[in-house]
């Protein structure tokens, strides 16, 4: 009888909750980050807006969960081709496209707003990797060492042309994001370790061949490797203090906030510290400031519980293509969190990312959302046998 359940009676609710639970949170940060505005966007009720995606992202999460995420599978090379087809746009500057702080990014929707057809393309290349890995092990079920390089070479082949066009744009922090996605796949994928090693390795020594270049030749590396904007990041980040006015401001602001909350916060709207851009990227300071240690450490228990979930549902599931698209989510959502929270407390450089689901922003809220919708699709398509535990 369970097998015979139709898809919208095995909702995961546990996943559904803790999306409820976050959709709270983030309205109250960004409702309390609202007076910190800039008077230009005082008049824009985001909170409210948010809560609005939130509901479109629900409609989203709906129609996901009607399509057999088989037909991703059927359908994954034809995504891939509609996601670089808008992100050729962006190169070529359609009419439509947008500009901001220097990266060309978005399309200008008329009564929407503004739409990063990067955002979609994640989800995009996580079904059309899976596919890959997928096929390849089909065909090779029990693979020599060539075949794994074979593999790894298709994947490089997938990848690289959306992350060239990223590159081009610029957007650093949305390049990182596609590799985390490609790195949970690769490492969930049955490559010998040893090879995976050898990447990690090979990774690791050409930072250091950076570094040596950065050094000994900075006019090369200032001409062809990094723009000034982006080695602003890292003077930034590393000496934020000696930078106070321009490079290290946000990161000085965000350590203000954090630290100033301390164990309990300031309580709610109590916010003393100017933080910019406080109701996207830097939201995790907004939360800190005013609900202190124990309100971020909420805020990241929820984080780990929903990674918690959509590993057990990828653990769950009796089918490999469902695993590896939940792999490429966990990858994807993981990295952007760890990123955004560690950029906020000088862990990491600053790069722009916003936190899942906390964060303002519509199409990036949309796309979690999607991704959310394809992970409740494998759960719910997962069969249960006699003898297995259902929680």
């Amino acid at each position: 009888m369970d097998q015979d359940k139709l898809p919208q009676q095995k909702l995961d609710y546990h996943l559904l909750f803790l999306l409820f639970l976050m959709a709270i949170v983030s309205a109250i940060a960004i409702h309390s980050a609202q007076p910190t505005l800039p008077e230009k966007l005082q008049a824009i009720n985001f909170a409210t807006k948010q809560l609005q995606w939130y509901v479109i992202g629900a409609f989203v999460i709906a129609v996901t969960m009607m399509i057999d995420y088989d037909r991703f599978f059927q359908l994954a090379w034809y995504l891939y081709g509609f996601g670089m087809l808008l992100l050729l746009g962006l190169e070529l500057g359609v009419p439509g496209t947008v500009t901001i702080k220097g990266a060309t990014s978005w399309y200008s929707i008329p009564g929407v707003g503004n739409f990063q057809p990067s955002e979609l393309m994640k989800i995009f290349m996580i079904i059309v990797i899976s596919r890959i890995i997928i096929n390849h092990r089909e065909k090779y079920p029990e693979p020599m060492i060539e075949d794994d390089f074979k593999l790894l070479g298709k994947i490089a082949i997938a990848t690289a042309p959306p992350l060239l066009l990223l590159m081009r744009q610029p957007d650093l922090g949305m390049s990182m994001v596609y590799t985390a996605i490609v790195s949970s796949l690769v490492l969930v994928s049955g490559i010998r370790w040893r090879i995976i090693f050898g990447i990690i390795f090979s990774g690791l020594f050409s930072v250091a061949i950076l570094v040596f270049i950065f050094f000994q030749f900075p006019n090369f590396f200032h001409k062809y490797i990094l723009k000034q904007y982006q080695l602003d990041r890292f003077y930034g980040w590393l000496a934020p203090y000696e930078y106070p006015n321009e490079q290290g401001f946000q990161l000085i602001r965000s350590l203000l906030a954090i630290g100033s909350g301390e164990m309990y916060g300031k309580g709610y709207r109590n916010l003393d510290v100017y933080l910019p851009e406080a109701h996207t990227d830097f939201i995790f300071g907004i939360i800190a400031e005013q609900f202190g240690f124990i309100g971020a450490s909420i805020v990241i228990s929820l984080f780990f519980l929903l990674v918690y979930r959509m590993v057990h549902i990828a653990l769950e599931s009796h089918d490999l293509y469902g695993s590896y698209l939940c792999a490429g989510v966990i990858g994807m959502i993981t990295f952007q969190v760890f990123q955004n929270v560690g950029m906020t407390i000088g862990l990491l450089p600053i790069t722009g990312l916003p936190l899942p689901f906390i964060s303002y922003g519509g199409s990036s809220l949309a796309t979690y959302m999607l991704a959310i919708g394809i992970v409740l699709n494998v759960r719910s398509r997962t069969k249960k046998f006699m003898f297995s535990s259902d929680d």
